[in-house]
């Protein structure tokens, strides 16, 4: 799976996850927040969620961090 880490209106970072045959930019024109803070790939591994690669279309890169707040997002939703 692909996704585009956002930071949300409220300045809040935001995973959406999304099928490899979506290209990157194709998804990013259906989102309306404005800035992309990481993108790449996330595979659920034996210990939780891993992201790797980037996007070269929109310039980003998978961090570090980008696990943890995908974890914490599907775990809480409502937040």
């Amino acid at each position: 799976m692909k996704y585009i880490m956002f930071e949300d209106f409220s300045g809040t970072p935001l995973p959406i996850i999304f099928p490899k045959r979506i290209d990157f930019s194709e998804m990013r024109e259906q989102i309306p927040y404005t800035k992309v803070l990481s993108a790449g790939y996330v595979h659920v591994t034996s210990s939780g969620f891993a992201c790797h690669g980037e996007s070269k279309s929109l310039a980003a890169q998978a961090r570090g961090e980008d696990a943890l707040i995908i974890a914490a997002k599907l775990a809480t939703p409502d937040l």
